[in-house]
Protein backbone atom coordinates (compact mmCIF):
# COMPACT_ATOMS: atom_id res chain seq x y z
CA UNK A 1 0.00 0.00 0.00
CA UNK A 2 1.19 3.31 -0.61
CA UNK A 3 0.77 6.17 1.43
CA UNK A 4 0.42 9.71 0.51
CA UNK A 5 2.47 12.02 3.03
CA UNK A 6 1.59 16.07 3.48
CA UNK A 7 4.57 18.16 4.43
CA UNK A 8 3.37 21.57 5.26
CA UNK A 9 5.85 24.87 5.10
CA UNK A 10 6.97 27.52 7.35
CA UNK A 11 4.27 27.85 10.34
CA UNK A 12 1.89 25.79 8.47
CA UNK A 13 -0.04 23.11 9.86
CA UNK A 14 -2.47 20.37 8.79
CA UNK A 15 -4.86 23.47 8.17
CA UNK A 16 -3.18 23.92 4.76
CA UNK A 17 -4.38 20.18 3.38
CA UNK A 18 -7.82 20.29 4.78
CA UNK A 19 -9.35 20.79 1.18
CA UNK A 20 -6.63 18.19 -0.08
CA UNK A 21 -7.29 15.52 2.42
CA UNK A 22 -10.93 15.04 1.71
CA UNK A 23 -10.44 14.24 -1.67
CA UNK A 24 -7.25 11.41 -1.98
CA UNK A 25 -8.25 7.76 -2.17
CA UNK A 26 -5.57 6.64 -0.10
CA UNK A 27 -4.03 6.36 3.28
CA UNK A 28 -2.93 9.86 4.45
CA UNK A 29 -0.53 11.35 6.86
CA UNK A 30 0.16 15.23 7.54
CA UNK A 31 3.78 15.77 8.63
CA UNK A 32 4.94 17.39 11.83
CA UNK A 33 7.92 20.14 11.50
CA UNK A 34 7.60 22.14 14.22
CA UNK A 35 10.55 20.52 16.49
CA UNK A 36 13.19 20.24 14.25
CA UNK A 37 16.02 22.46 12.90
CA UNK A 38 17.81 20.68 9.83
CA UNK A 39 15.57 19.95 6.68
CA UNK A 40 17.67 16.65 5.99
CA UNK A 41 16.52 16.23 9.98
CA UNK A 42 12.95 16.99 8.89
CA UNK A 43 13.35 14.30 5.63
CA UNK A 44 14.45 11.26 7.65
CA UNK A 45 11.56 11.95 9.64
CA UNK A 46 9.11 12.08 7.12
CA UNK A 47 10.61 8.91 5.78
CA UNK A 48 10.02 7.23 9.15
CA UNK A 49 6.23 8.16 9.44
CA UNK A 50 5.45 5.34 7.07
CA UNK A 51 6.55 1.96 5.82
CA UNK A 52 7.08 1.16 2.03
CA UNK A 53 5.75 2.90 -0.90
CA UNK A 54 5.41 7.16 -0.43
CA UNK A 55 3.44 9.77 -2.66
CA UNK A 56 4.63 12.98 -1.34
CA UNK A 57 2.82 16.56 -1.42
CA UNK A 58 4.96 19.47 -0.13
CA UNK A 59 4.36 23.38 0.12
CA UNK A 60 6.74 25.88 -0.02
CA UNK A 61 9.47 24.83 2.82
CA UNK A 62 7.75 21.44 2.79
CA UNK A 63 8.43 20.71 -0.92
CA UNK A 64 12.20 21.01 -0.29
CA UNK A 65 11.59 18.41 2.47
CA UNK A 66 9.95 16.19 0.02
CA UNK A 67 12.57 16.80 -2.56
CA UNK A 68 15.27 15.36 0.40
CA UNK A 69 12.86 12.49 0.89
CA UNK A 70 13.73 11.69 -2.86
CA UNK A 71 17.52 12.68 -2.69
CA UNK A 72 17.78 10.49 0.54
CA UNK A 73 15.11 7.23 -0.53
CA UNK A 74 14.69 7.58 -4.29
CA UNK A 75 13.35 3.87 -4.25
CA UNK A 76 10.41 4.98 -1.69
CA UNK A 77 9.11 7.40 -3.45
CA UNK A 78 6.56 7.00 -6.05
CA UNK A 79 5.41 10.57 -7.16
CA UNK A 80 5.70 14.26 -6.06
CA UNK A 81 3.50 16.95 -6.17
CA UNK A 82 5.79 19.96 -5.16
CA UNK A 83 3.23 23.44 -4.35
CA UNK A 84 4.64 26.78 -4.44
CA UNK A 85 8.30 25.83 -4.02
CA UNK A 86 12.10 26.35 -4.86
CA UNK A 87 15.58 24.62 -5.47
CA UNK A 88 17.96 27.34 -4.89
CA UNK A 89 20.58 27.63 -2.17
CA UNK A 90 20.60 31.13 0.07
CA UNK A 91 20.10 33.89 -1.68
CA UNK A 92 22.46 37.28 -1.73
CA UNK A 93 20.52 39.35 1.18
CA UNK A 94 18.31 36.23 2.23
CA UNK A 95 20.18 35.91 5.85
CA UNK A 96 19.86 39.24 6.61
CA UNK A 97 16.00 39.10 5.63
CA UNK A 98 15.59 35.69 7.70
CA UNK A 99 16.74 36.98 10.78
CA UNK A 100 15.13 40.14 10.78
CA UNK A 101 11.66 38.37 10.43
CA UNK A 102 13.20 36.37 13.72
CA UNK A 103 13.96 39.22 15.50
CA UNK A 104 10.33 40.88 15.03
CA UNK A 105 8.60 37.91 16.05
CA UNK A 106 11.08 36.71 18.94
CA UNK A 107 10.79 40.79 20.13
CA UNK A 108 6.57 41.68 19.16
CA UNK A 109 5.00 37.71 19.07
CA UNK A 110 4.09 35.80 16.10
CA UNK A 111 0.95 38.62 16.10
CA UNK A 112 3.73 40.27 14.58
CA UNK A 113 4.41 37.79 11.96
CA UNK A 114 0.27 37.60 11.59
CA UNK A 115 0.31 41.26 10.30
CA UNK A 116 3.93 41.77 8.93
CA UNK A 117 4.64 38.64 6.93
CA UNK A 118 1.54 36.69 6.05
CA UNK A 119 -0.22 39.19 4.05
CA UNK A 120 2.59 39.26 1.27
CA UNK A 121 2.35 35.07 1.28
CA UNK A 122 -1.69 36.12 -0.02
CA UNK A 123 -2.79 37.19 -3.19
CA UNK A 124 -3.89 41.15 -2.46
CA UNK A 125 -7.85 40.31 -3.89
CA UNK A 126 -7.87 37.02 -1.36
CA UNK A 127 -6.70 39.11 1.24
CA UNK A 128 -10.52 40.42 1.98
CA UNK A 129 -11.66 37.06 2.19
CA UNK A 130 -12.13 36.70 6.37
CA UNK A 131 -12.68 33.54 6.68
CA UNK A 132 -9.07 32.65 4.87
CA UNK A 133 -7.38 35.24 6.30
CA UNK A 134 -8.60 34.00 9.88
CA UNK A 135 -7.86 30.69 8.92
CA UNK A 136 -4.18 31.33 7.92
CA UNK A 137 -3.56 33.79 10.83
CA UNK A 138 -4.96 31.31 13.98
CA UNK A 139 -2.22 29.17 11.91
CA UNK A 140 0.55 30.81 12.47
CA UNK A 141 -0.46 32.02 16.02
CA UNK A 142 -0.92 28.33 16.62
CA UNK A 143 3.22 28.24 16.63
CA UNK A 144 5.71 30.13 18.89
CA UNK A 145 9.10 32.46 18.04
CA UNK A 146 11.45 29.26 18.84
CA UNK A 147 9.50 27.21 16.24
CA UNK A 148 9.42 29.64 13.92
CA UNK A 149 13.17 30.35 14.37
CA UNK A 150 13.79 26.57 13.95
CA UNK A 151 12.59 26.41 10.69
CA UNK A 152 13.97 29.94 9.85
CA UNK A 153 17.56 27.79 10.91
CA UNK A 154 16.34 24.78 8.53
CA UNK A 155 15.85 26.98 5.79
CA UNK A 156 19.33 28.88 6.12
CA UNK A 157 21.06 25.95 6.28
CA UNK A 158 18.99 24.18 3.41
CA UNK A 159 20.58 21.83 0.85
CA UNK A 160 20.57 23.10 -2.66
CA UNK A 161 18.25 21.23 -4.57
CA UNK A 162 19.17 22.50 -8.18
CA UNK A 163 22.65 20.51 -7.42
CA UNK A 164 20.58 16.94 -7.29
CA UNK A 165 16.76 17.77 -8.88
CA UNK A 166 17.83 16.69 -12.64
CA UNK A 167 18.37 13.06 -11.04
CA UNK A 168 14.70 12.65 -9.45
CA UNK A 169 13.58 10.22 -11.70
CA UNK A 170 9.78 10.10 -10.17
CA UNK A 171 6.91 11.54 -11.74
CA UNK A 172 6.40 15.25 -10.29
CA UNK A 173 3.30 17.78 -10.48
CA UNK A 174 4.71 21.33 -10.30
CA UNK A 175 2.10 23.20 -8.78
CA UNK A 176 2.03 27.48 -8.35
CA UNK A 177 0.05 30.26 -7.62
CA UNK A 178 0.25 32.78 -10.32
CA UNK A 179 0.19 35.70 -7.84
CA UNK A 180 3.41 34.05 -6.08
CA UNK A 181 5.63 36.66 -5.15
CA UNK A 182 7.48 34.74 -2.88
CA UNK A 183 8.14 31.47 -5.29
CA UNK A 184 7.10 32.93 -8.55
CA UNK A 185 6.27 30.66 -12.05
CA UNK A 186 9.35 31.41 -13.10
CA UNK A 187 11.16 29.48 -10.67
CA UNK A 188 8.70 26.70 -11.44
CA UNK A 189 9.49 26.84 -14.83
CA UNK A 190 13.09 26.56 -13.85
CA UNK A 191 12.42 23.28 -11.74
CA UNK A 192 10.58 21.48 -14.66
CA UNK A 193 13.17 22.12 -17.42
CA UNK A 194 15.70 20.38 -14.99
CA UNK A 195 12.93 17.50 -13.57
CA UNK A 196 13.25 14.45 -15.88
CA UNK A 197 9.19 13.63 -15.62
CA UNK A 198 7.29 16.79 -14.74
CA UNK A 199 4.35 18.95 -15.23
CA UNK A 200 3.39 22.24 -14.26
CA UNK A 201 0.53 23.51 -12.95
CA UNK A 202 -0.69 27.52 -12.59
CA UNK A 203 -3.29 28.44 -10.28
CA UNK A 204 -4.76 31.69 -11.51
CA UNK A 205 -5.70 34.39 -8.55
CA UNK A 206 -3.42 32.73 -6.04
CA UNK A 207 -0.22 33.89 -4.17
CA UNK A 208 1.95 31.73 -2.10
CA UNK A 209 -1.29 29.85 0.09
CA UNK A 210 -2.76 28.64 -3.24
CA UNK A 211 -3.64 25.43 -1.47
CA UNK A 212 -6.35 27.87 0.43
CA UNK A 213 -6.80 30.81 -1.76
CA UNK A 214 -7.98 28.44 -4.23
CA UNK A 215 -8.59 25.18 -2.86
CA UNK A 216 -11.04 23.06 -5.57
CA UNK A 217 -8.77 24.34 -8.29
CA UNK A 218 -5.76 23.57 -6.37
CA UNK A 219 -7.29 20.16 -5.13
CA UNK A 220 -8.11 19.17 -8.51
CA UNK A 221 -4.91 19.46 -9.85
CA UNK A 222 -3.08 17.71 -6.96
CA UNK A 223 -6.07 14.73 -6.34
CA UNK A 224 -5.57 13.64 -9.98
CA UNK A 225 -1.62 13.44 -10.07
CA UNK A 226 -1.91 11.77 -6.10
CA UNK A 227 -4.67 9.20 -7.30
CA UNK A 228 -3.41 7.97 -10.55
Amino acid sequence: MTTTILIPGLLCDAFVWEPLVKKIERAVRVADLSTQDDLTVMAKDCLAMAEGQLTLAGHSMGGRVAMEMARLAPERIERMVLLDTGIHPLKEGELEKRNEIVRLAHENGMQALVENWLPGMVYEPNQKNKALMDGLSEMILRCDTEMHERQIRALINRPDASAYLQHISCPVMLVVGREDLWSPVAQHEEMLALLASAKLGIIEDAGHFAPVEKPDECSELCVEFINQ
